[in-house]
């Protein structure tokens, strides 16, 4: 670890005065909540377990606070930040706060889900205070883009965090959890108070870990193939798969031959299954002829799946719930 200046990090009266000075106010549509605490950010820091050699890349920087932690402790961070006017002052802020690491930072001003590429050595750690409305893409997104991350922490919506590391049969279990364990092994790693952010959200925040799969998941089908039966099935949570995933199949019959030669009931529902039980079913998933066979059942619920218990529930297009 380097060594820096005791006050070189940003505390309460520093954060208010630069974002005074830019002119700026944190804004609800992009979800930014500054952290305001010197503590915290070392915590945060802590706990993700950076490295002197590791290269960590920081979604939504914002005025740096987060920042300057990660560049005390890491070889290289690269921030991405998608506001103009924090993207421009952040490189300034490192230099004056920091100058002697000011080397190993890089900026990236765009869209986190836009980005498909970062200067300097592959990242092998993301580390960020995920703004509250885009956490779950933005996760996903960057665990697919960056195979070479191999440890996250990131500061969620205290909601967020538990269904990100719900396991199955959990009440709050849902496509986040699976598509996130896809990837990696799973777990909360802590709680952050309101106070230490300005200003103070309405909800508490958490902190998720997520240690990459040494080894992928077994499976002959790809990623899209089973995150489409992961989406499906939590469309409509409440039916069996067999109703739920009769979209996905082309009808109830041919999710019912998907699921048993998966050797899953097809009376269970989609909260009890793991990552690698949907990439079963994904890997059955019966060929265009014979979805074919029975095209009037398309869309009907089964027949232990009462029309009057039909719920359309949450539906997803691929990263959240």
């Amino acid at each position: 670890m380097s060594t820096t200046e005791p006050d070189a990090l940003l505390g309460p009266a520093d954060i208010r005065e630069l974002a005074a000075k830019l002119g700026v106010r944190p804004t609800k549509q992009r979800g930014q909540n500054f952290v305001i605490d010197a503590n915290t950010v070392r915590r945060i820091v802590r706990t993700a377990e950076v490295r002197p050699d590791d290269v960590v890349v920081e979604v939504g920087p914002g005025l740096g606070s987060l920042t300057l932690a990660l560049l005390e402790a890491a070889d290289r961070v690269v921030a991405v930040e998608i506001d103009d006017v924090l993207a421009a002052a952040l490189p300034a802020t490192v230099q004056a706060r920091m100058p002697g690491r000011a080397d190993r930072f890089s900026l990236v001003h765009s869209d986190a889900m836009l980005v498909t590429e970062l200067p300097g050595p592959p990242p092998t750690a993301l580390v960020a205070n995920l703004p509250y409305n885009v956490a779950v893409p933005v996760l996903l997104t960057m665990l697919e883009r960056f195979p070479t991350i191999e440890r996250t922490l990131v500061m969620v919506q205290a909601e967020v965090a538990d269904r990100l590391a719900a396991r199955p049969g959990n009440k709050v279990y849902g496509v986040p959890s699976v598509k996130a364990n896809w990837y990696a092994d799973v777990k909360r790693a802590g709680s952050i108070g309101r106070t230490v952010f300005w200003p103070a959200p309405n909800v508490d925040s958490g902190l998720v870990s997520l240690v990459r799969r040494t080894e992928p998941i077994m499976t002959t089908a790809s990623r899209a193939e089973v995150f489409a039966v992961v989406d499906a099935a939590f469309a409509q949570r409440r039916k069996t798969l067999r109703a739920a995933l009769a979209g996905w199949a082309g009808s109830a019959p041919a999710a019912e031959a998907a699921l048993v030669a998966a050797g899953i009931s097809p009376k269970t529902r989609g909260e009890a299954l793991t990552v690698e039980e949907f990439a079963a079913i994904a890997e059955n998933k019966p060929a265009v002829d014979e979805q074919a066979a029975d095209p009037s059942s398309e869309g009907k619920p089964g027949a232990d799946e009462p029309a009057g218990n039909r719920s359309h529930g949450n539906k997803s297009t691929g990263s959240g719930e």
